[in-house]
């Protein structure tokens, strides 16, 4: 078995979700989460199907995020695998719509840092082990930290 790293290609401002799902409809609940989760968000999703014909499947309405969903997936091609990038929209305002979706196992991660997955590959084939999701810590947060924090979460509108 070999292990290989596989960099999530993407512009700084896009975000994704990167998971695990075990069936074709896959690709059409997805949709439907992304556009029922959030109003005008440009997405695109592609989904590595495990048996049959094993393609990647995709489906999208933005053809620069559906092109990024492509390439990566073809980068990672690790069956019954998704990622779904995005615009206009953060990871958190549909995160718990895509994982209510029936066919999705898990989410190795939702961000917009630069990412690796970390794939094994055998004569069977390929799976991702897990992710390289951002930097290390640097440090642990003091009191002035703390209050950045406090004060960002509500500037930003996601706490009162």
């Amino acid at each position: 078995m070999e292990i290989k790293s596989v960099p999530i290609a993407k512009p700084s401002d896009v975000n994704f979700i990167l998971g695990q799902s075990h069936f074709i409809k896959t690709v059409e609940d997805l949709h439907e989460a992304a556009v029922s989760s959030v109003p005008g968000i440009k997405f695109g999703l592609a989904f590595c199907e495990a048996s049959g014909s094993c393609l990647i499947r995709c489906s999208g309405n933005d053809p620069d995020m559906i092109e990024l969903a492509k390439t990566n997936a073809e980068a990672i091609a690790a069956g019954h695998t998704f990622i779904i990038f995005m615009r206009d929209a953060f990871p958190i305002n549909m995160l718990n719509a895509v994982k209510s979706v029936p066919e999705v196992c898990g989410i190795f991660c939702a961000t917009a840092n630069d990412v690796e997955v970390i794939v094994a590959e055998s004569e069977k084939g390929r799976g991702i082990l897990g992710v390289i999701d951002g930097e290390k810590p640097k440090g642990v947060e003091k009191e002035k930290d703390r209050a950045w924090r406090h004060d960002l979460l509500r500037r930003i509108g996601y706490k009162l």
